[in-house]
């Protein structure tokens, strides 16, 4: 039977209930338990007794199975399942004030999909499944579309979060994702606001957008006749509040960034921003181990997990290494050693490094050798430090290494993580860098930033010394719950619509 034949007999068994004086798309329902409760309190309850306690419970029906004048349903709320054990004599008798030929309609109208409302007793079935052994049901909502029998046997994967509610629906592990994304969420504002953090909102529509090296989405807004650009960082905010007295504030939200899709990226994603006054780098790096730590314990119970089959340990402290280091231990490079930009070129070139051509300096060379050659084989939680000035105009310069920044980036499992500064609080210095960051945006760089002026006014009244750290929420999910794809970490990822069979494109 196709789709569309089972959704018309559905639609006429929605019909047949309100004949019957039933709505098929209840207003409300009490619960006393849910299927999990149940499961774990009567856990050693034998198979074949009855206990005589009442209960009710609400959830999906995920099986039928009828034998004249027995039903086995399943049952599945939002904590697990429980069977539901329906004869024809108890319900009968129970529901016959309310409809004579309950146990039939049971059987007749209702279907795999539908969600239903019962009050029984607690019993264990003879073949040992723990059943709510029923005496009134209520069809609180009709289902008039079937539910997937293979979901993860479908060749289109992206239809999984295309249609997110479904796969939610059948696949109870995805739901689990998801309450685990929020119990960390949870856990970092909780870790936070314990060490006198506050949370302070920030704007998403910006007349400039800065804070990251992005391309920005682009809107217009009609009353005030300008362009204005979905953020692509919450940094240069955050930092004005830093100015204006705050000493600890974060921003846990969305960044939009108009960028390509892949496993680690989506347009539209959510990061954390922590700044701390009178901080440098080093005070965020063992924030960073706090954090990461602390929801993992909560959330996971364990600090020693595995990641697509890769055992990771979690156990700080954590290893913290230069990145010309790293490049050094990964291609023999020693850009210390480099004394003109032909000369790191051509070793480089010589390392097997592509794209050496493009690079316009030493500090973007060795950014590139680390890119290349050394992120993907940082599998167990990595600070990387001191970065080229080149790649961070918004970091103070490194106290005892010309040309270099304070900053780090974590890597776990070959992926960047976090990312922190030592913020830069020179306002001369931080004019000059972002106008050199504007210069490049002219020339036709669309990740450059421009020069936010209200941003630097701010800087020149006067910035404490501040750490500075970024959280990617949805890298970190995907970590501590073993997930592919930043998709299967995000409930509802931007996706491109499907085309209809009767647009034009289609047509084509």
């Amino acid at each position: 039977m196709s789709e569309e034949d089972i959704r018309a007999t559905r639609l006429e068994k929605v019909e047949q209930l309100r004949q019957l004086g039933m709505n098929p798309y209840a207003y409300h329902w009490e619960s006393t338990h849910h299927a999990a409760e149940l499961q774990e309190k009567f856990v050693d309850l034998p198979s074949g007794e009855e206990v005589d306690l009442e209960v009710t419970v609400a959830g999906r029906v995920m099986a039928r199975r009828v034998f004249g004048k027995l039903a086995f349903f399943t049952l599945e709320d939002e904590t697990g399942t429980i069977q539901l054990y329906l004869e024809k004599n108890r319900i009968q008798e129970s529901m016959a004030d309310v409809d004579a030929d309950a146990f039939n309609h049971l059987k007749q109208l209702t279907d795999v999909g539908d969600i239903l409302g019962v009050k029984g007793t607690i019993k264990r079935a003879e073949k040992g499944e723990l059943s709510v052994f029923v005496k009134e049901y209520t069809i609180l909502t009709k289902s008039l579309l079937p539910l997937p029998d293979k979901w993860h046997g479908l060749t289109d994967v992206a239809k999984r979060y295309r249609q997110r509610y479904v796969d939610l629906i059948v696949n109870p592990e995805v739901r689990q994702t998801f309450r685990r994304r929020a119990l960390i969420t949870a856990g970092i504002r909780r870790y936070l606001e314990q060490r006198d953090f506050i949370e302070i909102e920030t704007p998403v529509l910006q007349a400039e957008a800065g804070g990251a090296d992005a391309r920005p989405f682009i809107t217009y807004h009609n009353t005030l006749e300008m362009e204005l650009y979905l953020r692509i960082a919450t940094e240069l905010h955050l930092k004005r509040l830093i100015v204006g007295g705050f000493e600890k504030v974060f921003e846990l939200g969305r960044i939009f960034r108009n960028e390509g899709i892949s496993t680690r990226h989506n347009p539209e994603f959510t990061t954390i921003e922590i700044y701390q006054a009178y901080a440098d780098y080093n005070d965020m790096m063992a924030l960073t181990e706090g954090i990461i730590t602390t929801v993992a314990q909560e959330v996971l119970g364990t600090l020693q997990i595995t990641y697509q089959s890769t055992p990771v340990d979690l156990t700080p402290p954590w290893r913290r290494v230069t990145m010309h280091d790293l490049v050094k231990e990964y291609t023999g490079l020693d850009f210390n050693s480099f004394q003109t930009l032909e000369e790191a070129k051509a070793a480089s070139k010589n390392a097997g490094l592509e794209g050496v051509e493009d690079c316009a300096s030493i500090g973007k060379l060795l950014n590139e050798a680390f890119e290349q050659k050394v992120e993907e084989n940082l599998i167990q939680p990595t600070f990387v430090t001191d970065f080229p000035v080149e790649i961070s105009p918004l970091a103070k310069p490194h106290r005892s290494k010309p040309g270099l920044v304070e900053r780090f980036e974590l890597y776990v499992v070959g992926r960047e993580t976090a990312n922190s500064f030592s913020e830069l609080t020179d306002p001369i210095d931080q004019r000059q860098r972002l106008e050199a960051q504007a210069a490049r945006k002219a020339a036709g760089d669309l990740e450059a930033q421009g020069v936010d002026e209200d941003f630097l006014t701010a800087l020149e009244y006067g910035m404490p010394p501040t750490g500075g750290l970024g959280i990617g929420i949805d890298r970190l999910v995907m970590l501590l719950t073993d997930c592919a794809s930043i998709r299967d970490a995000i409930a509802f990822p931007l996706l491109k619509p499907e085309k209809s069979e009767s647009s034009p494109e289609s047509a084509t």
